[in-house]
Protein backbone atom coordinates (compact mmCIF):
# COMPACT_ATOMS: atom_id res chain seq x y z
CA UNK A 1 0.00 0.00 0.00
CA UNK A 2 1.50 3.41 -0.94
CA UNK A 3 2.22 6.00 2.23
CA UNK A 4 1.40 8.99 2.72
CA UNK A 5 4.04 11.58 4.46
CA UNK A 6 2.66 14.49 6.37
CA UNK A 7 6.29 15.45 7.12
CA UNK A 8 10.17 15.10 8.54
CA UNK A 9 11.65 15.09 11.77
CA UNK A 10 14.33 13.95 14.13
CA UNK A 11 13.97 10.79 15.22
CA UNK A 12 14.31 11.46 18.56
CA UNK A 13 10.45 13.59 18.00
CA UNK A 14 8.25 13.28 20.73
CA UNK A 15 5.79 10.94 20.29
CA UNK A 16 2.58 11.66 18.82
CA UNK A 17 -0.77 11.38 20.35
CA UNK A 18 -2.05 8.26 20.69
CA UNK A 19 -4.48 7.13 18.01
CA UNK A 20 -4.38 10.60 15.98
CA UNK A 21 -6.13 10.22 12.44
CA UNK A 22 -4.72 11.46 9.15
CA UNK A 23 -6.33 11.98 5.88
CA UNK A 24 -9.53 10.00 4.73
CA UNK A 25 -12.27 8.22 5.32
CA UNK A 26 -11.95 7.01 8.06
CA UNK A 27 -9.14 8.65 8.87
CA UNK A 28 -6.04 6.61 8.55
CA UNK A 29 -4.16 6.00 11.66
CA UNK A 30 -0.41 8.05 11.56
CA UNK A 31 2.35 6.19 12.64
CA UNK A 32 6.33 7.46 12.61
CA UNK A 33 8.77 5.78 10.48
CA UNK A 34 12.48 5.93 12.20
CA UNK A 35 15.70 6.22 10.10
CA UNK A 36 18.98 6.69 11.47
CA UNK A 37 18.32 9.80 13.14
CA UNK A 38 15.66 10.84 11.19
CA UNK A 39 11.81 10.00 11.18
CA UNK A 40 9.03 10.77 8.74
CA UNK A 41 5.48 11.56 9.97
CA UNK A 42 3.18 9.15 7.59
CA UNK A 43 -0.16 7.03 7.22
CA UNK A 44 -1.42 4.69 4.80
CA UNK A 45 -2.81 6.77 1.87
CA UNK A 46 -6.37 6.33 1.06
CA UNK A 47 -7.27 6.08 -2.67
CA UNK A 48 -8.62 8.93 -4.71
CA UNK A 49 -7.35 11.67 -2.54
CA UNK A 50 -8.77 14.42 -3.22
CA UNK A 51 -7.68 18.03 -1.65
CA UNK A 52 -10.98 18.56 0.20
CA UNK A 53 -11.48 20.67 2.89
CA UNK A 54 -11.70 17.71 6.02
CA UNK A 55 -8.24 16.43 4.66
CA UNK A 56 -6.98 19.46 4.40
CA UNK A 57 -7.57 20.55 8.13
CA UNK A 58 -6.38 16.74 9.28
CA UNK A 59 -3.23 17.30 7.00
CA UNK A 60 -3.05 20.45 8.79
CA UNK A 61 -3.92 19.32 11.84
CA UNK A 62 -0.84 16.46 12.03
CA UNK A 63 1.49 18.98 11.21
CA UNK A 64 0.35 21.24 14.12
CA UNK A 65 0.23 18.66 16.93
CA UNK A 66 4.23 17.11 15.49
CA UNK A 67 5.41 20.59 15.40
CA UNK A 68 4.31 20.81 19.54
CA UNK A 69 7.22 18.54 19.99
CA UNK A 70 9.53 19.48 17.94
CA UNK A 71 11.23 20.95 14.10
CA UNK A 72 9.04 19.23 11.82
CA UNK A 73 9.84 19.39 7.72
CA UNK A 74 6.22 19.90 6.47
CA UNK A 75 5.41 18.08 3.43
CA UNK A 76 2.52 19.35 0.84
CA UNK A 77 -0.83 17.75 0.81
CA UNK A 78 -0.95 14.86 -1.65
CA UNK A 79 2.91 13.60 -1.03
CA UNK A 80 2.19 10.23 -1.68
CA UNK A 81 5.22 7.49 -1.79
CA UNK A 82 4.96 3.76 -3.39
CA UNK A 83 5.51 2.47 0.23
CA UNK A 84 6.82 2.86 3.66
CA UNK A 85 10.72 1.51 2.25
CA UNK A 86 10.39 4.56 -0.43
CA UNK A 87 10.64 6.42 2.58
CA UNK A 88 12.91 5.38 4.61
CA UNK A 89 14.99 4.95 1.30
CA UNK A 90 14.92 8.55 0.58
CA UNK A 91 15.32 9.50 4.47
CA UNK A 92 18.88 7.65 4.13
CA UNK A 93 19.91 8.81 1.47
CA UNK A 94 19.29 12.19 1.63
CA UNK A 95 19.67 12.57 5.32
CA UNK A 96 22.38 15.05 5.45
CA UNK A 97 20.06 17.29 3.56
CA UNK A 98 17.22 16.73 6.08
CA UNK A 99 19.09 17.62 9.01
CA UNK A 100 20.51 20.45 7.56
CA UNK A 101 16.66 21.73 6.85
CA UNK A 102 15.22 21.11 10.24
CA UNK A 103 18.39 22.91 11.40
CA UNK A 104 17.32 25.97 9.29
CA UNK A 105 13.81 25.84 9.59
CA UNK A 106 13.51 25.16 13.54
CA UNK A 107 11.53 28.23 15.14
CA UNK A 108 10.41 29.59 11.34
CA UNK A 109 7.43 30.10 9.87
CA UNK A 110 6.25 30.77 5.75
CA UNK A 111 4.08 34.24 4.87
CA UNK A 112 3.12 34.58 1.31
CA UNK A 113 2.60 37.50 -0.21
CA UNK A 114 0.43 38.12 -3.60
CA UNK A 115 0.32 41.16 -4.93
CA UNK A 116 -2.08 42.83 -7.67
CA UNK A 117 -2.74 46.34 -8.81
CA UNK A 118 -5.01 48.31 -8.69
CA UNK A 119 -6.39 48.89 -11.62
CA UNK A 120 -7.29 52.72 -11.46
CA UNK A 121 -4.52 53.50 -9.16
CA UNK A 122 -2.03 52.12 -11.36
CA UNK A 123 -3.40 53.62 -14.39
CA UNK A 124 -3.31 57.07 -12.06
CA UNK A 125 0.20 56.43 -11.16
CA UNK A 126 2.15 55.53 -14.90
CA UNK A 127 -0.25 58.73 -16.13
CA UNK A 128 1.56 60.97 -13.43
CA UNK A 129 4.68 59.51 -14.24
CA UNK A 130 4.50 59.75 -18.19
CA UNK A 131 4.46 63.05 -20.00
CA UNK A 132 4.27 61.63 -23.24
CA UNK A 133 1.28 59.42 -21.89
CA UNK A 134 -0.31 63.03 -20.64
CA UNK A 135 0.01 64.74 -23.69
CA UNK A 136 -1.28 62.09 -25.99
CA UNK A 137 -4.22 61.58 -23.64
CA UNK A 138 -4.52 65.22 -23.80
CA UNK A 139 -4.79 65.58 -27.39
CA UNK A 140 -7.22 63.00 -28.01
CA UNK A 141 -9.15 64.07 -25.29
CA UNK A 142 -9.81 67.72 -27.36
CA UNK A 143 -10.06 65.56 -30.62
CA UNK A 144 -13.40 64.38 -28.99
CA UNK A 145 -11.02 60.57 -28.58
CA UNK A 146 -8.90 61.14 -31.39
CA UNK A 147 -8.65 58.99 -34.51
CA UNK A 148 -9.09 55.50 -33.92
CA UNK A 149 -4.74 54.92 -34.57
CA UNK A 150 -4.37 57.29 -32.20
CA UNK A 151 -6.93 55.56 -29.52
CA UNK A 152 -4.78 52.65 -30.56
CA UNK A 153 -1.07 53.97 -29.95
CA UNK A 154 -2.52 55.45 -26.35
CA UNK A 155 -3.97 51.88 -25.51
CA UNK A 156 -0.72 50.48 -26.42
CA UNK A 157 1.66 52.90 -24.77
CA UNK A 158 -0.64 52.38 -21.06
CA UNK A 159 -0.39 48.70 -21.88
CA UNK A 160 3.40 48.70 -21.87
CA UNK A 161 4.10 51.21 -19.15
CA UNK A 162 1.72 49.49 -16.64
CA UNK A 163 3.48 45.99 -17.88
CA UNK A 164 6.57 47.85 -16.81
CA UNK A 165 5.20 49.03 -13.69
CA UNK A 166 3.91 45.80 -12.55
CA UNK A 167 7.98 44.35 -13.15
CA UNK A 168 9.64 47.26 -10.92
CA UNK A 169 6.87 47.26 -8.50
CA UNK A 170 7.29 43.38 -8.16
CA UNK A 171 11.11 43.93 -7.82
CA UNK A 172 10.55 46.71 -5.24
CA UNK A 173 8.13 44.18 -3.07
CA UNK A 174 10.58 41.83 -3.04
CA UNK A 175 13.47 43.82 -1.89
CA UNK A 176 11.18 45.83 0.89
CA UNK A 177 10.05 42.60 2.41
CA UNK A 178 13.51 40.27 2.19
CA UNK A 179 14.90 42.54 4.68
CA UNK A 180 12.62 41.29 7.46
CA UNK A 181 13.07 37.33 6.62
CA UNK A 182 15.58 34.78 6.33
CA UNK A 183 14.99 33.11 2.92
CA UNK A 184 12.68 34.12 0.06
CA UNK A 185 10.60 31.60 -2.28
CA UNK A 186 9.42 32.80 -5.38
CA UNK A 187 6.63 31.30 -6.43
CA UNK A 188 4.75 30.36 -10.09
CA UNK A 189 4.11 33.34 -12.11
CA UNK A 190 0.04 32.88 -12.03
CA UNK A 191 -2.72 35.13 -14.01
CA UNK A 192 -3.90 38.14 -12.05
CA UNK A 193 -0.30 38.35 -9.85
CA UNK A 194 2.12 40.66 -10.24
CA UNK A 195 3.85 38.83 -7.26
CA UNK A 196 3.43 35.58 -5.80
CA UNK A 197 6.26 35.31 -3.12
CA UNK A 198 6.84 33.25 -0.15
CA UNK A 199 9.46 34.56 3.02
CA UNK A 200 10.61 32.32 5.46
CA UNK A 201 10.47 34.25 8.58
CA UNK A 202 11.89 33.81 12.35
CA UNK A 203 8.60 33.40 14.80
CA UNK A 204 9.95 35.51 16.96
CA UNK A 205 10.38 38.52 14.53
CA UNK A 206 7.17 37.70 12.40
CA UNK A 207 5.92 41.46 13.78
CA UNK A 208 8.68 43.01 12.60
CA UNK A 209 7.50 41.39 9.13
CA UNK A 210 4.50 42.10 9.09
CA UNK A 211 4.39 45.58 9.66
CA UNK A 212 7.28 45.90 6.72
CA UNK A 213 4.00 44.39 4.67
CA UNK A 214 1.40 47.31 6.19
CA UNK A 215 4.94 49.96 5.57
CA UNK A 216 4.96 48.77 2.03
CA UNK A 217 0.74 49.30 1.65
CA UNK A 218 0.54 51.99 3.04
CA UNK A 219 3.05 53.51 0.88
CA UNK A 220 2.48 52.10 -2.40
CA UNK A 221 -1.65 52.65 -2.38
CA UNK A 222 -1.75 51.30 -6.37
CA UNK A 223 -0.69 48.03 -4.96
CA UNK A 224 -3.17 45.58 -3.47
CA UNK A 225 -1.52 42.94 -0.83
CA UNK A 226 -2.71 39.47 0.17
CA UNK A 227 -0.86 37.74 2.84
CA UNK A 228 -1.35 34.68 4.13
CA UNK A 229 0.67 33.20 7.16
CA UNK A 230 1.94 32.07 9.68
CA UNK A 231 2.27 28.55 7.58
CA UNK A 232 4.64 25.68 8.12
CA UNK A 233 7.30 26.59 5.96
CA UNK A 234 6.34 24.37 3.04
CA UNK A 235 8.59 26.52 -0.18
CA UNK A 236 11.70 25.80 2.03
CA UNK A 237 11.70 21.91 2.24
CA UNK A 238 11.76 20.63 -1.20
CA UNK A 239 12.30 18.10 -2.52
CA UNK A 240 10.13 15.52 -0.12
CA UNK A 241 10.75 11.91 0.23
CA UNK A 242 7.41 11.48 -2.26
CA UNK A 243 8.93 13.92 -4.90
CA UNK A 244 12.41 12.77 -4.51
CA UNK A 245 11.35 8.82 -4.61
CA UNK A 246 9.26 9.53 -8.14
CA UNK A 247 12.45 11.08 -9.54
CA UNK A 248 14.48 8.63 -8.42
CA UNK A 249 12.19 6.03 -10.12
CA UNK A 250 11.56 8.15 -13.67
CA UNK A 251 15.44 8.18 -13.88
CA UNK A 252 15.74 4.08 -13.82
Amino acid sequence: MSTYVYGITAGSHTALPEGMGGVGDPPRPVRILREGELAAIVSDAPEGLRPKRKDLLAHQNVLSEAGGGGSVLPMRFGSVAQDDAAVTGVLAERAEHYRERLGALDGKVEYNVKASHDEQGVLHRVMSENAELRSLAEANRKADGGTYEDRLRLGEMVAGAVQQREAEDAAELQRALEAAATAVSVGPDSTGWLANVSYLVDRQSAEVFLAAVEQFRKSHPHIELRVNGPLPPYSFVEPGPAQHAEAAEAAH
